[in-house]
This record gives C-alpha cells, structure tokens and sequence, in this order.
C-alpha cells in the first residue's frame, strides 16, 4: 500500500528537518565545526610554508637550507595537529549522528503509538517498519559521510579563499567567477537522481511488506498452492526496485564526473593565468605552487561530496519517507476526562459511522444498555459488529452522534480512562515475547502470583501453564504456544483485572468444546455485575443474554431476549435455526 501523502519540499527543506534533530547536540556539533575549522586552518597554512620553503631555492648552489628545515619541521606539526582534530572530529560526529538517528527512531515509534487505527489500515506493517528500521539506517549512513564532508567542506571553501586574495586578487576572482559552473552541474543531476532514490525507497517498503506477508503466513501459501504467484508478485516487485535503483545510482554516479572536469577546467586556467602572472614579477614559482594547491583544495569540497551524492540522495529520499510517517495527524486530542467509580451505564445515541467517505456502514444507531446486564451482538459477517466495539473502545470516533458512558460522552474521557474501564478478549490473540507471567500481568502489574494463579484457574489456562518448562516464567514466542493456548492467556488477563465493562469478541473462537462450556461458567460469574458486550456467531453461547441485538448492514433490525426474538419468528430465529439444521438424504 503506498503512502496518502507525500513530503513536499526539495532537498534543502528536508535536510532542514533533520537539523532540526540534531539541534539537540548544538554543543558537539559546535565543537565538530571547530575542529573541523582548525584541522582546515592547519592544511591551508601548510602550502603557505611549502612555498617560503620552495622560495628557498634561489639559484643553482644557493639554497637556505637552516630555513627551509625549519618550515618543514613545521609542516609536519601542522599535520599532526590537523589529523589529530580530525579523528577527534570524527568521533563526535559519529556520536552525534546516532544519536540524531536514536531520537528519529524513537519519536516515529511513539508517533506510531498516537496514530489513529485509520492509518495503520491504510499502511502495510511491513512499509511502516521499512521506514522506521531501513530508512533511518540508510539515513544514518548518509549523515555520517554528509557531516564529515560538510564541515571540512564549508571550512575549506572558506579558508581557501582569504588565503588565495591574500596572493593574488585576480586568480582568486577566476576562481570564483568558474565556481558556479560545478553547481549547475552538480543540482541538474541531484535533481533527477533524488526522485529515483524516493522511488527506490518506496519500491523496498513494498518489498518488504511482501516479504512480511508470505513470510507470517507461510502456512496458508503453502496449503492453497500460492508459491508461484506470490513468487511472480516478489520478482515483480524485485524488478521494479532494481530498475529505480539502477537509474538512481545512474544519475547519482555522473555528479563527479562532471563535477571534476569542471574542477580541472578550473585548476586549468589558474595554472596558465599565474604562467603569464611569473615573467612580470607578480609572482613566483613558490607563489604559483600556493595558488595551484589552494585551487585543487578549494575544489577538493565539491569532488568529496559528488563522491558521496549516492549515500546523500538515498539518505535524503529515505528522510522524506520518514517525515512522512512523523507528520501524519495523530488522534485528536484527549480529553481530561476521567471515570470513577464506574457503574457501567452506555447510552449510544443516534450514531453514525463510516471507514470511507460515501460508503455507509453504521447508521442511526441507538441502544440503552444499563449496569451489570449483558448485551449480545449477533448478526452476519460485514453487518457491523467489530465496527462497533471500535466505536465503543474509541478505536474509531463516530462520525455523529453521541456514546456516553456513566452520562460521560466518551469524547470528553481519555482514552486511557475509557480504555482501562473496559477488559477485551478478542478473536485476534496477541502475545508478546516474555513469559508467561509478563504476558497474563500486562493490565496489572503488581499483582501477586496468587492473584494470577487463581485467575489462571478460572480460566482453565493454569492446567497448561504448570506443564510448561518453567510455569509462569517460561519465555514466550508468538509461535510458542496454540493458537486455543494463546486465547486461554488472553482470557487470564481479564479474569486478573476485572475491569467494571466487558467485551467479548468471540472470546472462545479457538478453544475447544469441553473447554468452552468450563470458561463459559467463569465468564457466567466473571460477568455477574458488569455491563458485558458479546459478540458471538455461535448463537448457543449467548442464549442467557439479558438483550440480543441483532444487526444487519450496519443497522439494528431485531432486540429482545432469546425467547422473545424465537417468538417472533424473524431474521434472529432463521439465523439460530440455521446452525442446528440437520441436512437428510
């Protein structure tokens, strides 16, 4: 799935983002920029002494040998100096890249944890972990070469300018006057080859979404024959990638190139403008030397950071994706709103909804439902049962009307606050890597390891749990246990935290009969006193419902009890009938 929106904005803009970042380090990234200035001072300085050092070479047999050690001897200071400040140079900058990328990473898993669930549809997981991992890794690599070239870069420049005015005005206004050549080169390509790495970019997000995919779920491709085509949607994919990553590196690989026949152009004519300069007596051979090596230096820049335009260009289009992620709008804000003392009264009053504009779904929907009573929500696959437990956990805003809990519009509490009142057993398990225990005491914390042993009984989980290698310490895996394993934990959690509300969302799909009518018993007296939501497809499960709902495109079309709505021989009473019909020859 590709992005809805896209980072505007040219290079400049995104780099601009990413200073931002690293505004944090201002003082290592002052200190970089002042080594990066001495280590530069110290390298300019050094053509100055090996011309005073060349100038003692007066003629033939007259040499001032004393003085031309002694501006060697300095020479190799200098050198040490400036080598010294850029290995210390290099360190900080190390240090703070990663760091930049720590903070990148870090705000865009937060960020993730604030979206609404509308984005998370709309994106594959595998193109959003491709930013999040890939692309800030190929971020960091580009900062790291961008740093080191930029600093020394814009120092050298700088530094190779005032040295040269201070030899001779005119070849210095040569080279200036040359120098914007490199950069209507160097900004013609860069252009064209930052939109191949964007492409490139997104190209491997979708590879790495179809990866993800077939990877989880190997099983089904293999158990409905889905090996070739899903291999033919790979090389598809692969093709596409290779494609933009070839015309990136392309269009990346002529910068220095050009950027150096330029350069010689330049070095060029500062060579043949100082041979007319010599006969005159404007200046000397030592002079000339200086002026040569401060041209090949002032371009040595523009050469190091064409050399890198490939790591600069990916980087930057890796950037732009990250951005993108991390100016999505997040949820509306939330409420202060708290709940204490929860009795467990809903009102949804005359509420609308739709996950895209134009195409309904829930409309005008009404319901009472009052402390301590159970509600069923029953109905035909797409009617709208998921939909409505979102909208009710506020996983999803109505589009209009009003839930209120306890008179509270829900709009007014925190998520939090909502949230927390309400214990969820849905069909989808989770089950994070840890143990056993950290996985059951995830809605409480501080519970004892009697409180959770207990819990685990109630919800017939401990019989399993004890048998493991280490009981509750066991490690876990997403594929450690069955997938009836996995949802007997999940019943755990509840049965440890006891929140005053309840969802059940085919809470027993993937457990077997026997232990079904047992947690059926401890869900009986789980729910004594808790206003409970159930969504079952096995009508047999919620025969003592205080209220069945039954729904249809989005609607309620039936209510009552379960004797009530067999009387009325309606769409409920075909619905239940249709599960226990015996089909005869």
């Amino acid at each position: 799935m590709s992005s809805d929106k896209k980072t505007t904005g040219n290079n400049m803009e995104i780099l601009w983002k990413v200073l931002r970042f690293i505004g944090r380090y201002r003082f290592l990234l002052i200190l970089s920029i002042v080594l990066a200035s001495f280590s530069v001072i110290l390298q300019l300085y050094v053509p100055i002494l090996f011309g005073n050092a060349i100038d003692q070479i007066i003629d033939a047999g007259h040499v001032d040998f004393q003085q031309m050690w002694y501006y060697l001897s300095r020479i190799l200071v200098m050198v040490f100096l400036s080598g010294a400040a850029t290995w210390i140079m290099n360190i900080i900058n190390n240090r703070m890249t990663y760091r930049t990328v720590q903070d990148i990473r870090a705000k865009a898993i937060r960020h993730i944890q604030a979206l609404p669930l509308s984005y998370l549809d709309r994106h594959s997981t595998g193109d959003i972990i491709s930013r999040v991992i890939a692309d800030t890794d190929i971020l960091s690599d580009g900062l790291l070469l961008g740093f080191t070239q930029l600093f020394s870069g814009i120092v050298t420049i700088i530094g190779t300018l005032v040295f040269m005015l201070s030899k001779n005005l005119w070849i210095t206004l040569l080279v200036i006057v040359l120098t914007p050549l490199s950069f209507f080169v160097a900004k013609f390509i860069s252009s064209r080859s930052f939109q191949m790495f964007r492409k490139q970019s997104e190209a491997r997000g979708r590879q790495t979404a179809l990866i993800e995919e077939m990877i989880g779920n190997q099983k089904i491709v293999q158990a409905f024959g889905y090996q070739e085509k899903s291999s033919r949607r790979f090389a598809q994919v692969n093709e596409e990638l290779k494609e933009y990553s070839q015309k990136a590196v392309f269009f990346s690989s002529l910068t220095n190139p050009s950027t150096r026949f330029v350069n010689n152009v330049i070095y060029a004519a500062v060579a043949l403008a100082g041979a007319f300069l010599i006969p005159g007596g404007y200046l000397t051979v030592g002079g000339l030397s200086v002026l040569l090596s401060y041209a090949n230096q002032y371009m040595k820049p523009f050469n190091d950071i064409s050399s890198v335009i490939t790591e600069l260009q990916n980087a930057l289009a890796c950037a732009a994706r990250i951005f993108d992620l991390l100016e999505e709008a997040p949820e509306s804000p939330d409420a202060p709103g708290t709940l204490a003392d929860v009795k467990g009264k809903v009102d949804i009053s005359d509420v609308s909804f739709s996950y895209t504009p134009g195409k309904k779904l829930i409309e005008h929907f009404n319901l009472q439902a009052a402390p301590g009573k159970r509600i069923a929500i029953v109905g035909p696959t797409g009617c709208g049962k998921t939909t409505f437990i979102n909208l009710l956990m506020r996983f999803y805003d109505v589009n209009s009307g009003t839930i209120s809990v306890d008179g509270q519009p829900v709009k007014n509490l925190s998520r939090h606050a909502l949230r927390r009142s309400f214990g969820m057993v849905l069909q989808d398990t989770w089950i994070k890597n840890g143990t056993v225990r950290e996985n059951i005491c995830i809605g409480k914390p501080e519970a004892s390891e009697e409180e959770i042993i207990e819990a685990a009984k109630k919800s017939h989980s401990w019989e399993f749990i004890r048998r493991l290698p280490k009981g509750l310490d066991t490690p876990l895996k997403e594929d450690s246990l069955s997938q009836g394993q996995k949802q007997l934990l999940c019943i755990t959690r509840v049965m440890l935290c006891l929140p005053p509300m309840l969802i059940l969302d085919e809470a027993t799909s993937s457990i077997d009969t026997r232990t079904e009518m047992m947690i059926q018993e401890a869900f009986d007296q789980m729910m004594r006193g808790r206003t409970s939501f159930i969504v079952a497809h096995r009508l047999s499960t919620i025969r003592n419902a205080d209220e069945i709902l039954v729904m249809k495109d989005g609607s309620i079309i039936e209510q009552g009890t379960h004797d009530e709505l067999m009387k009325k021989g309606g769409f409920y009473e075909n619905l239940y009938n249709s599960q226990f019909v015996k089909v005869s020859e």
